[in-house]
Order: structure tokens, then C-alpha cells, then sequence
């Protein structure tokens, strides 16, 4: 079996590249950091909506591309090297899967084209507080359509104009839709360690809401919504672990101690390789991931565990070892280490710390051995 991509897919990744080169540098990135009242880079957002990637899997007929979720996945890759400062995994991967998933043919003919146009900014809204989502740990509410309760923190939230919210409505949890522009929706900004990807407080008080999919489906739903999230941000995760190897090697073979490249020793080697060991079975983890997610596989809720799990680790060790190799000049703030090791963190939470998808992984595993 073939988990390759084809010569069009790695067409596609070739030329987001270039364009993330030159519309996405890391001084661009700088930039969001540098100015307190920039919470995204409102020009990349227009510019990759302008080339259609926020339509890329949403089919032809609600405006998108229509190409399917392998050329997302090229596209995610690419956006995870470059640390790309907008919201794309809250509108794409989150709300758009969403939509797509569990909205009826009203819904989808209202919100898709929305937002393969990049009208809307879309953000998923379901802890409201530390650790795990649970049952028993939502408190918000819906009544009469009304949307009543307080959720933190929402990553994207501070720009978001729709939000995907886990609430319960008769006792039965669901997912619902919420304009956050319009009324009964409080804002707080939240600070975070990558406010390249902002946070919110957002606290409802009689907002309108609307349900997708059935009642008391919320949770069932966002398991789904939350395995192609996965699978999509474990290429984000695969495409930063790998932009950290470049720049330990490029560094580590231009930087001198005691008269020779600091490449020659055996200690920075073995970071290299160790760097370079988990990336690749990120990178095939995620292949796995991007097959079952394409074809509907059964596997996909063990297959995006699994993705998730190694493409959070492997970031998160890529990111750190980059600075370890840069040595004291890595930790300042005018080197770039910094930028891809607050991106790695931000990843490794927004769908779910590693430990939660550890559980949902032994949980798939038992059950498929068991039946």
C-alpha cells in the first residue's frame, strides 16, 4: 500500500511553499508578536483565502475547491513549517469539518461559502476550565435557542465571528453554532505563550444559538470533529518539527567551537538523528492518519490518536533540541527558536493535551480487540 502523495498533491506542496516564503517569512510572524494590538496577520488571511486553501476540502457546490482532505493535509504541512500566524485550524479543520460533518443542507449552503471566502473567523468553544471535557464538567446551556454559560480558553476567540460551542440543552449535550458578533456575547482576551494563535474568555448571556447535527449527538460529534482535527494538525506538527531539524542542522554546520563546526561532535549529532527519528514516525503516523481520514477508514479514531500523539511529541522534542543546539544564543529573542517552541506548545493543547488522546488511544485499542 501506497501512503505516498501523488505528483499533484506534491505540486501543491511545492507551490504553498514558495508562497508561504515570501507572504510568511518569520519577521512577518515577528510582527503579531511585536505589536500588541495585532492578534493574526489580517493580510496572509486574505491572501491564502484569495488562493482558495480555506475552501480546499469543502466540496464545489458550497464554493470550495472541492479537492479533498489529502491536499489539506499538504496545505496544513506547509502552514505548520511557516508557524503561519492566522486561524486557519480553528475555521478549517474545527468549524468547516463541523459543518460539513453534522449541518443540515441550510447550514451548509449559509456557512461553507462563508467560509471558503474567508468572510468568517471560526473557533471551537468547549472547556471551561482546566483538565479534561467531560459530561459532567459543562455547565453551559441552551434554552429556548438561547445560549447561557462561559467558556476558557478558546483559542482564536479574540477574533473569531462564529463560534463552535459544547453545551447541553435538556440534560442532552450538542454543538452549536454562535455569531459572536452579535448579541449576549462578552469577550475577554486571554494571555497565552504563542500570541501568535490568541485566546478568549468568551461568556454567553442569551446568545442565539444553533444546533448542528441531533440532539444530545454533541459529544459523539465532536469526537469525529476532533479526529480530523487531529489528523490535520498532526501535519502542522510534522511541518514545524521538520523547519526545527533545517535550522539545528544549518546552525550546528555554520557555528564553530574550539576550531571546528559544532556538527563534527558526537553530541550534536545524536540531537540530529534523535530529532530526525521522531519526525519521520511522526510523518508516518500522520500518513496513516491522512489515508483514514480521505477514505471514511474505520481506523480513523486510532490512526489520529496516534498521529496526534507522535506529532505532538515529535514538535515539542524538534523545538527544544533546536534551541539546545543554538546553545545560549538560542534562547534570545532575536533568534527564530522561540517561535516554532511557543507554536509546538500552542499545538500540543488545542484539541486536547497528549495525555487525553494517550487515553482515547488505549480506550480504541481495547475496544477493537475486545469486539
Amino acid at each position: 500500500m501506497n501512503f505516498d502523495f501523488s505528483d499533484d498533491q506534491k505540486f501543491l506542496k511545492s507551490e504553498a511553499r514558495k508562497f508561504l516564503e515570501a507572504n510568511s517569512s518569520t519577521a512577518q510572524v515577528r510582527k503579531v508578536l511585536d505589536e500588541d494590538a495585532r492578534t493574526h496577520d489580517e493580510a496572509l488571511w486574505k491572501a491564502v483565502a484569495a488562493q482558495g486553501w480555506l475552501g480546499a476540502a469543502i466540496p464545489e457546490e458550497y464554493g470550495g475547491l472541492g479537492l479533498g482532505h489529502l491536499e489539506l493535509c499538504v496545505i496544513a504541512e506547509e502552514l505548520g513549517r511557516a508557524a503561519a500566524p492566522i486561524p486557519f485550524a480553528s475555521t478549517v479543520y474545527m468549524l468547516a469539518e463541523a459543518v460539513m460533518l453534522a449541518g443540515d443542507e441550510g447550514q451548509k449552503a449559509e456557512l461553507l461559502p462563508k467560509i471558503a471566502a474567508g468572510e468568517v473567523i471560526g473557533a471551537l468553544a468547549t472547556s471551561e476550565g482546566p483538565g479534561p471535557v467531560t459530561p459532567g464538567s459543562i455547565q453551559a446551556s441552551v434554552s429556548g435557542g438561547r445560549l447561557t454559560g462561559t467558556k476558557l480558553p478558546v483559542t482564536d476567540g479574540d477574533v473569531a465571528t462564529l463560534a463552535l460551542v459544547l453545551a447541553k440543552e435538556n440534560g442532552q449535550a450538542g454543538l452549536y453554532v454562535v455569531d459572536l458578533t452579535g448579541e449576549g456575547v462578552g469577550r475577554e482576551a486571554l494571555q497565552t505563550l504563542d500570541p501568535t494563535r490568541d485566546a478568549a474568555k468568551l461568556s454567553f448571556n442569551g446568545a442565539p444559538a444553533r444546533r448542528l447535527g441531533g440532539a444530545g449527538e454533541g459529544f459523539s460529534l465532536l469526537e469525529q470533529v476532533l479526529d480530523r482535527a487531529a489528523v490535520l494538525l498532526a501535519f502542522e506538527q510534522v511541518g514545524g518539527a521538520d523547519r526545527c531539524l533545517e535550522m539545528a542542522k544549518a546552525y550546528a554546520l555554520e557555528r564553530y567551537a574550539f576550531g571546528r563546526v559544532i556538527a563534527s561532535y558526537q553530541a550534536i549529532k545524536h540531537k540530529l538523528a534523535d530529532m530526525y527519528v521522531k519526525n519521520e514516525l511522526a510523518r508516518s503516523n500522520a500518513y496513516y492518519g491522512a489515508w483514514a481520514l480521505n477514505t471514511g477508514a474505520a481506523e480513523l479514531p486510532v490512526a489520529a490518536s496516534a498521529a496526534r500523539i507522535s506529532g505532538s511529541e515529535a514538535y515539542w522534542f524538534a523545538a527544544k533540541e533546536n534551541i539546545q543546539t543554538h546553545g545560549g544564543i538560542g534562547f534570545t529573542w532575536e533568534m527564530d527558536c522561540h517561535l516554532f517552541y511557543r507554536r509546538s506548545r500552542q499545538l500540543a493543547l488545542v484539541a486536547g493535551a497528549p495525555r487525553v488522546w494517550k487515553e482515547r488511544l488505549v480506550s480504541q485499542l481495547e475496544r477493537r480487540n475486545a469486539a
